[in-house]
């Protein structure tokens, strides 16, 4: 762990002076400081010969802090300006944008395995502080499995932006595709898509699903369960999934697809002793 310096005089308290809104914006801060997040994506956003004013690493984190504090655009980074008594000025919407704007192939790959880094060390931490968090389906637990669930997500864009199209649903935004670990709740990968992406698409699924693959710690990707809705019914995808398992890891799935008339009456066609 990192020290902060600006949460040393922290304290929770219900009435007196000095209080800010928004404290559960402030516990995510901190947890990125203290972990080492901020640091690690500040030295995989450093550019030679510059200087900034303002820690890179720092400028990511409050603008992810800014999202789960209801940001929906660069602007509204000034959300954080109710931290301001603890924090400091919020970086500004332009500081966000040239921040953004370094997103690379090649500075993503170092931000991913950052991430990488940061989450192998926080859960060693949980380990440590109680034990991983394996999942209980149907009344049975998934001792030692690591359960990455990957699905499609439709975003509305309110007026014309890059990449906004009309969706399946008749909307209009994005679709986005991305991979959670279950275990923890955590997005190990999402890949922005135009909205008029396809659902079924496999080499869409193959990218997130290996690079979500990546950000799980070597130790807990002995055994890892695969879980996509319909999706995830190609023969493109299931094909590749049946590769993953080798000697040294498993790597189970399940993936669904709609039931129609046609698969009634196969299966009803399936022999009792079959």
């Amino acid at each position: 762990m990192q020290d902060n310096g600006w949460d040393h005089g922290l304290t929770v308290t219900a009435d007196g002076k000095g209080l800010v809104g928004h404290v559960g914006g402030m516990l995510l801060r901190k947890l990125a400081d203290q972990c080492g997040l901020t640091g690690e994506l500040d030295a995989a956003l450093t550019q030679a010969g510059a200087s900034p004013q303002l820690s890179r690493g720092m400028v990511l984190v409050s603008t992810a802090v800014a999202v789960a504090m209801g940001a929906t655009s660069m602007a509204d980074i000034q959300v954080l300006d109710q931290l301001a008594p603890v924090l400091g000025a919020a970086p500004s919407a332009s500081t966000v944008r040239r921040v953004l704007n370094l997103a690379s192939d090649q500075v993503l790959l170092k931000v991913a395995q950052a991430r990488a880094r940061i989450r192998r060390h926080v859960w060693e931490l949980i380990e440590a502080a109680g034990g991983f968090p394996w999942l209980e389906i149907a009344g049975k637990s998934l001792q030692g499995w690591t359960v990455i669930d990957m699905d499609g997500t439709l975003i509305t864009a309110h007026s014309d932006k890059e990449n906004a199209a009309p969706t399946w649903k008749k909307g209009y935004g994005f679709h986005p595709l991305a991979a959670w670990c279950m275990n923890t709740r955590e997005c190990l990968d999402m890949l922005l898509r135009p909205g008029n992406a396809g659902s079924n698409t496999f080499t869409d699924h193959k990218e997130v699903l290996n690079r979500a693959l990546k950000q799980v710690p070597a130790v807990y990707r002995r055994r890892v369960l695969a879980r996509v809705d319909g999706a995830g019914a190609s023969h493109d995808l299931v094909e590749h999934l049946l590769t993953l398992t080798t000697k040294r890891k498993d790597l189970l799935f399940t993936c669904g697809w709609m039931i129609t008339a046609t698969d009634e009456e196969a299966i009803a066609a399936v022999p009792e002793e079959a």
